[in-house]
Protein backbone atom coordinates (compact mmCIF):
# COMPACT_ATOMS: atom_id res chain seq x y z
CA UNK A 1 0.00 0.00 0.00
CA UNK A 2 2.61 2.21 0.99
CA UNK A 3 4.72 2.19 -2.27
CA UNK A 4 1.28 2.42 -4.28
CA UNK A 5 0.83 5.51 -2.58
CA UNK A 6 3.83 6.56 -3.33
CA UNK A 7 3.15 7.19 -6.92
CA UNK A 8 0.86 10.53 -5.52
CA UNK A 9 3.92 11.66 -3.39
CA UNK A 10 6.40 11.20 -6.85
CA UNK A 11 3.63 12.79 -9.21
CA UNK A 12 2.78 15.61 -6.94
CA UNK A 13 6.11 16.32 -6.48
CA UNK A 14 7.33 16.44 -10.22
CA UNK A 15 4.17 18.42 -10.92
CA UNK A 16 4.33 21.45 -8.71
CA UNK A 17 8.07 21.11 -9.63
CA UNK A 18 7.46 21.57 -13.30
CA UNK A 19 4.98 23.80 -12.92
CA UNK A 20 6.24 27.15 -13.26
CA UNK A 21 8.14 26.26 -16.67
CA UNK A 22 4.96 25.04 -17.55
CA UNK A 23 3.23 28.29 -16.92
CA UNK A 24 6.03 30.21 -17.86
CA UNK A 25 6.15 28.53 -21.21
CA UNK A 26 2.57 28.04 -22.33
CA UNK A 27 -0.11 30.31 -19.49
CA UNK A 28 -1.67 29.53 -17.10
CA UNK A 29 -5.02 29.10 -19.04
CA UNK A 30 -3.48 26.58 -21.40
CA UNK A 31 -1.50 24.62 -17.80
CA UNK A 32 -5.27 24.59 -16.18
CA UNK A 33 -7.00 23.05 -19.03
CA UNK A 34 -4.57 20.49 -20.23
CA UNK A 35 -3.48 19.43 -16.45
CA UNK A 36 -6.89 19.42 -15.46
CA UNK A 37 -8.00 17.56 -18.48
CA UNK A 38 -4.83 14.92 -17.72
CA UNK A 39 -6.21 14.66 -14.33
CA UNK A 40 -9.58 13.53 -14.53
CA UNK A 41 -7.66 10.84 -17.24
CA UNK A 42 -5.74 9.83 -14.11
CA UNK A 43 -8.84 9.08 -12.00
CA UNK A 44 -9.91 7.09 -15.10
CA UNK A 45 -6.95 5.31 -15.47
CA UNK A 46 -7.82 4.81 -11.09
CA UNK A 47 -11.15 3.24 -11.88
CA UNK A 48 -9.99 0.96 -14.50
CA UNK A 49 -7.18 -0.03 -11.98
CA UNK A 50 -9.76 -0.85 -9.25
CA UNK A 51 -11.87 -3.01 -11.64
CA UNK A 52 -8.87 -5.02 -13.22
CA UNK A 53 -7.66 -5.51 -9.20
CA UNK A 54 -4.16 -3.73 -10.69
CA UNK A 55 -1.97 -2.25 -7.68
CA UNK A 56 0.62 -1.24 -10.75
CA UNK A 57 -1.76 0.53 -12.46
CA UNK A 58 -3.11 2.14 -9.66
CA UNK A 59 0.08 3.92 -8.61
CA UNK A 60 0.33 4.94 -12.32
CA UNK A 61 -3.37 6.39 -12.14
CA UNK A 62 -2.09 8.22 -8.39
CA UNK A 63 0.67 9.34 -10.31
CA UNK A 64 -0.52 10.98 -13.59
CA UNK A 65 -3.78 12.57 -11.19
CA UNK A 66 -0.73 13.66 -9.05
CA UNK A 67 1.40 15.17 -11.48
CA UNK A 68 -1.38 17.09 -13.40
CA UNK A 69 -2.95 18.18 -10.53
CA UNK A 70 0.06 19.52 -8.46
CA UNK A 71 0.56 21.35 -11.69
CA UNK A 72 -3.12 22.96 -12.12
CA UNK A 73 -2.90 24.07 -8.49
CA UNK A 74 -0.14 25.82 -9.25
CA UNK A 75 -1.22 27.66 -12.62
CA UNK A 76 -4.64 28.38 -10.72
CA UNK A 77 -2.60 30.14 -7.82
CA UNK A 78 -1.03 32.41 -10.16
CA UNK A 79 -4.15 33.00 -12.06
CA UNK A 80 -5.67 33.85 -8.82
CA UNK A 81 -3.19 36.13 -7.85
CA UNK A 82 -3.23 38.04 -10.92
CA UNK A 83 -7.19 38.65 -10.24
CA UNK A 84 -6.21 40.13 -7.36
CA UNK A 85 -3.93 42.86 -9.09
CA UNK A 86 -6.27 43.53 -11.59
CA UNK A 87 -9.12 43.49 -9.04
CA UNK A 88 -6.99 45.50 -6.21
CA UNK A 89 -9.20 43.61 -3.42
CA UNK A 90 -8.11 39.91 -1.54
CA UNK A 91 -9.65 36.71 -3.38
CA UNK A 92 -7.56 34.11 -2.86
CA UNK A 93 -8.53 32.98 0.34
CA UNK A 94 -12.26 32.64 -0.39
CA UNK A 95 -10.80 30.50 -3.95
CA UNK A 96 -9.01 28.40 -0.90
CA UNK A 97 -12.74 28.47 0.82
CA UNK A 98 -14.34 26.86 -2.20
CA UNK A 99 -11.53 24.19 -2.84
CA UNK A 100 -12.60 23.28 1.56
CA UNK A 101 -16.01 23.47 0.55
CA UNK A 102 -15.93 21.41 -2.28
CA UNK A 103 -13.27 18.70 -0.29
CA UNK A 104 -16.35 18.81 2.54
CA UNK A 105 -18.57 18.16 -0.60
CA UNK A 106 -16.89 15.03 -1.92
CA UNK A 107 -16.27 13.61 1.58
CA UNK A 108 -20.10 13.77 2.03
CA UNK A 109 -20.76 12.45 -1.88
CA UNK A 110 -18.55 9.75 -1.04
CA UNK A 111 -19.94 8.66 2.07
CA UNK A 112 -23.63 8.75 0.68
CA UNK A 113 -22.17 6.43 -2.04
CA UNK A 114 -20.36 3.96 0.29
CA UNK A 115 -23.71 3.81 2.20
CA UNK A 116 -25.27 2.48 -0.71
CA UNK A 117 -23.13 0.56 -1.98
CA UNK A 118 -21.62 1.62 -4.82
CA UNK A 119 -18.02 0.19 -5.78
CA UNK A 120 -15.46 2.29 -5.57
CA UNK A 121 -14.64 1.90 -9.26
CA UNK A 122 -17.91 3.42 -10.32
CA UNK A 123 -17.64 6.01 -7.34
CA UNK A 124 -14.33 7.23 -9.27
CA UNK A 125 -15.25 7.36 -12.04
CA UNK A 126 -18.31 8.89 -11.89
CA UNK A 127 -16.48 11.41 -10.18
CA UNK A 128 -14.20 12.31 -12.93
CA UNK A 129 -17.25 12.44 -15.72
CA UNK A 130 -18.89 15.20 -13.15
CA UNK A 131 -15.56 17.22 -13.24
CA UNK A 132 -15.92 17.04 -16.89
CA UNK A 133 -18.38 19.80 -17.68
CA UNK A 134 -17.34 22.29 -15.02
CA UNK A 135 -13.96 22.61 -16.10
CA UNK A 136 -14.35 23.20 -19.78
CA UNK A 137 -17.28 25.65 -18.79
CA UNK A 138 -14.76 27.74 -16.38
CA UNK A 139 -11.80 27.70 -18.68
CA UNK A 140 -14.16 29.95 -20.62
CA UNK A 141 -13.56 32.78 -18.15
CA UNK A 142 -9.89 32.39 -17.94
CA UNK A 143 -7.80 35.27 -20.27
CA UNK A 144 -4.80 33.79 -22.56
CA UNK A 145 -1.56 34.54 -21.66
CA UNK A 146 -1.55 35.39 -17.82
CA UNK A 147 1.96 34.39 -16.31
CA UNK A 148 3.15 33.83 -20.15
CA UNK A 149 2.81 37.16 -20.73
CA UNK A 150 4.86 38.18 -16.96
CA UNK A 151 7.93 35.27 -18.34
CA UNK A 152 7.87 37.36 -21.44
CA UNK A 153 8.13 40.98 -19.44
CA UNK A 154 11.01 39.79 -17.56
CA UNK A 155 13.29 39.76 -20.72
CA UNK A 156 12.77 43.10 -21.53
CA UNK A 157 12.76 44.94 -18.14
CA UNK A 158 14.04 44.43 -14.86
CA UNK A 159 14.60 41.18 -13.32
CA UNK A 160 15.10 41.89 -9.70
CA UNK A 161 16.52 40.08 -7.22
CA UNK A 162 16.46 36.19 -7.78
CA UNK A 163 14.21 34.23 -6.08
CA UNK A 164 16.88 31.76 -4.42
CA UNK A 165 18.53 35.17 -2.61
CA UNK A 166 15.39 37.10 -1.86
CA UNK A 167 15.45 37.12 1.88
CA UNK A 168 11.85 38.30 2.01
CA UNK A 169 10.64 35.32 0.18
CA UNK A 170 12.62 32.83 1.99
CA UNK A 171 10.88 33.83 5.01
CA UNK A 172 7.65 34.10 3.21
CA UNK A 173 8.67 30.16 2.92
CA UNK A 174 8.89 29.76 6.29
CA UNK A 175 5.45 31.09 7.39
CA UNK A 176 4.32 28.82 4.37
CA UNK A 177 5.72 25.32 5.99
CA UNK A 178 4.54 26.20 9.62
CA UNK A 179 1.18 26.81 8.39
CA UNK A 180 0.58 24.21 5.84
CA UNK A 181 2.31 22.24 8.59
CA UNK A 182 0.21 22.99 11.43
CA UNK A 183 -2.97 22.35 8.72
CA UNK A 184 -1.47 18.90 7.50
CA UNK A 185 -0.75 17.71 11.06
CA UNK A 186 -4.14 18.24 12.00
CA UNK A 187 -5.55 16.25 8.74
CA UNK A 188 -3.47 13.41 9.42
CA UNK A 189 -3.54 13.27 13.50
CA UNK A 190 -6.25 14.86 15.01
CA UNK A 191 -9.05 12.45 14.79
CA UNK A 192 -6.77 10.12 16.51
CA UNK A 193 -5.24 12.83 18.71
CA UNK A 194 -8.51 13.25 20.06
CA UNK A 195 -8.69 9.97 20.79
CA UNK A 196 -5.35 9.04 22.30
CA UNK A 197 -4.88 12.36 24.08
CA UNK A 198 -8.00 13.09 25.41
CA UNK A 199 -10.60 10.17 25.57
CA UNK A 200 -12.43 10.79 22.98
CA UNK A 201 -14.36 7.56 20.73
CA UNK A 202 -13.64 7.09 17.30
CA UNK A 203 -16.90 8.48 16.59
CA UNK A 204 -16.57 11.52 18.52
CA UNK A 205 -12.82 12.43 17.31
CA UNK A 206 -13.98 12.14 13.76
CA UNK A 207 -16.90 14.62 14.42
CA UNK A 208 -13.78 16.84 16.42
CA UNK A 209 -12.36 16.60 13.00
CA UNK A 210 -15.48 18.51 11.20
CA UNK A 211 -14.99 21.26 13.69
CA UNK A 212 -11.46 21.72 12.80
CA UNK A 213 -12.93 21.84 8.94
CA UNK A 214 -15.18 24.43 9.49
CA UNK A 215 -12.63 26.60 11.17
CA UNK A 216 -10.58 26.06 7.97
CA UNK A 217 -13.80 27.11 5.44
CA UNK A 218 -14.71 29.44 7.78
CA UNK A 219 -11.74 31.45 7.86
CA UNK A 220 -10.44 31.15 3.87
CA UNK A 221 -14.77 32.99 3.35
CA UNK A 222 -14.13 35.72 5.56
CA UNK A 223 -10.52 35.96 5.60
CA UNK A 224 -10.12 38.23 2.49
CA UNK A 225 -12.81 41.11 4.18
CA UNK A 226 -9.89 41.42 7.30
CA UNK A 227 -7.04 41.52 4.96
CA UNK A 228 -8.27 44.24 2.96
CA UNK A 229 -9.34 46.29 5.91
CA UNK A 230 -6.10 45.45 8.10
CA UNK A 231 -3.16 44.00 6.12
CA UNK A 232 -1.57 41.13 5.57
CA UNK A 233 0.73 40.93 8.38
CA UNK A 234 -1.76 42.05 10.95
CA UNK A 235 -4.02 38.91 9.53
CA UNK A 236 -1.01 36.46 9.12
CA UNK A 237 0.44 37.40 12.74
CA UNK A 238 -3.32 37.11 14.48
CA UNK A 239 -4.01 33.94 12.76
CA UNK A 240 -0.69 32.12 13.70
CA UNK A 241 -1.27 33.10 17.51
CA UNK A 242 -5.10 31.97 17.18
CA UNK A 243 -3.84 28.15 15.74
CA UNK A 244 -0.70 28.58 18.38
CA UNK A 245 -3.51 29.20 21.03
CA UNK A 246 -5.64 26.46 20.13
CA UNK A 247 -3.14 24.28 19.38
CA UNK A 248 -1.23 25.01 23.16
CA UNK A 249 -4.96 24.39 24.88
CA UNK A 250 -5.18 20.48 23.36
CA UNK A 251 -1.67 20.19 24.32
CA UNK A 252 -1.28 21.40 27.59
CA UNK A 253 -4.75 21.60 29.12
CA UNK A 254 -6.56 18.15 30.24
CA UNK A 255 -10.31 18.98 29.39
CA UNK A 256 -12.30 17.40 26.69
CA UNK A 257 -14.19 20.31 26.29
CA UNK A 258 -11.31 22.84 26.18
CA UNK A 259 -9.63 20.38 23.23
CA UNK A 260 -13.25 19.95 21.19
CA UNK A 261 -13.45 24.21 21.54
CA UNK A 262 -9.48 24.75 20.78
CA UNK A 263 -9.57 22.74 17.30
CA UNK A 264 -12.02 25.66 15.57
CA UNK A 265 -8.99 28.25 16.60
CA UNK A 266 -6.32 25.72 15.32
CA UNK A 267 -8.62 25.38 12.48
CA UNK A 268 -9.39 29.01 11.89
CA UNK A 269 -5.28 29.47 12.68
CA UNK A 270 -4.12 27.74 10.29
CA UNK A 271 -6.74 28.29 7.07
CA UNK A 272 -4.96 31.76 5.80
CA UNK A 273 -1.35 30.68 5.87
CA UNK A 274 -1.40 29.18 2.28
CA UNK A 275 -3.46 31.68 0.23
CA UNK A 276 -1.64 34.84 2.16
CA UNK A 277 1.69 33.28 1.24
CA UNK A 278 0.62 32.68 -2.23
CA UNK A 279 -0.59 36.24 -3.07
CA UNK A 280 2.71 37.69 -1.42
CA UNK A 281 5.03 35.69 -3.08
CA UNK A 282 3.24 36.95 -6.23
CA UNK A 283 4.18 40.42 -5.22
CA UNK A 284 7.81 39.92 -4.49
CA UNK A 285 9.02 40.38 -7.44
CA UNK A 286 8.94 39.71 -11.33
CA UNK A 287 8.46 35.85 -12.66
CA UNK A 288 5.76 35.57 -10.57
CA UNK A 289 4.80 31.65 -11.64
CA UNK A 290 8.07 30.69 -10.31
CA UNK A 291 7.83 32.23 -6.89
CA UNK A 292 4.39 31.19 -6.39
CA UNK A 293 6.13 27.87 -7.73
CA UNK A 294 8.77 27.88 -4.72
CA UNK A 295 6.25 29.22 -1.78
CA UNK A 296 3.75 26.34 -3.46
CA UNK A 297 6.16 23.68 -2.83
CA UNK A 298 7.80 24.12 0.32
CA UNK A 299 3.80 24.25 1.34
CA UNK A 300 3.45 20.94 -0.41
CA UNK A 301 6.49 19.37 1.00
CA UNK A 302 5.28 20.60 4.78
CA UNK A 303 2.06 18.59 3.69
CA UNK A 304 3.75 15.72 2.98
CA UNK A 305 6.79 15.03 5.05
CA UNK A 306 5.09 17.09 8.20
CA UNK A 307 2.68 14.14 8.78
CA UNK A 308 4.94 11.46 8.87
CA UNK A 309 7.55 13.07 10.94
CA UNK A 310 5.09 13.79 13.79
CA UNK A 311 4.21 9.90 13.54
CA UNK A 312 7.51 9.05 14.13
CA UNK A 313 7.80 11.30 17.42
CA UNK A 314 4.65 10.57 18.58
CA UNK A 315 5.77 6.90 19.18
CA UNK A 316 8.25 7.94 21.21
CA UNK A 317 6.51 10.71 23.10
CA UNK A 318 2.94 10.81 22.46
CA UNK A 319 1.27 13.03 19.94
CA UNK A 320 0.45 15.56 22.32
CA UNK A 321 3.92 15.73 22.89
CA UNK A 322 4.78 15.75 19.13
CA UNK A 323 2.41 18.52 18.57
CA UNK A 324 4.59 20.88 20.37
CA UNK A 325 6.90 20.90 16.90
CA UNK A 326 3.63 22.72 15.42
CA UNK A 327 3.16 24.88 18.21
CA UNK A 328 6.75 26.45 17.94
CA UNK A 329 6.97 26.41 14.31
CA UNK A 330 3.73 28.86 14.40
CA UNK A 331 4.68 30.37 16.97
CA UNK A 332 7.55 31.37 14.19
CA UNK A 333 5.43 32.07 11.89
CA UNK A 334 4.09 34.82 13.62
CA UNK A 335 7.53 36.40 14.35
CA UNK A 336 8.51 36.51 10.61
CA UNK A 337 4.91 37.52 9.75
CA UNK A 338 6.28 40.98 8.00
CA UNK A 339 7.61 38.96 5.35
CA UNK A 340 3.94 39.00 3.84
CA UNK A 341 4.18 42.40 3.74
CA UNK A 342 2.92 44.27 0.53
CA UNK A 343 4.93 46.48 -1.66
CA UNK A 344 4.47 49.87 -1.35
CA UNK A 345 3.39 51.65 -4.45
CA UNK A 346 6.59 53.04 -6.45
CA UNK A 347 7.50 49.41 -5.89
CA UNK A 348 4.70 47.99 -6.79
CA UNK A 349 4.29 50.19 -9.92
CA UNK A 350 8.41 49.28 -10.80
CA UNK A 351 7.17 46.19 -11.04
CA UNK A 352 4.23 46.32 -13.24
CA UNK A 353 6.46 48.39 -15.51
CA UNK A 354 8.77 45.17 -15.86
Amino acid sequence: MGGVLFGLSIGSMSGILCSAWLVKRFGTRNVILVTMSCALIGMMILSLALWLTSPLLFAVGLGVFGASFGSAEVAINVEGAAVEREMNKTVLPMMHGFYSLGTLAGAGVGMALTAFGVPATVHILLAALVGIAPIYIAIQAIPDGTGKNAADGTQHGEKGIPFYRDIQLLLIGVVVLAMAFAEGSANDWLPLLMVDGHGFSPTSGSLIYAGFTLGMTVGRFTGGWFIDRYSRVAVVRASALMGALGIGLIIFVDSAWVAGVSVVLWGLGASLGFPLTISAASDTGPDAPTRVSVVATTGYLAFLVGPPLLGYLGEHYGLRSAMLVVLALVILAAIVAKAVAKPDTKTQTAMENS
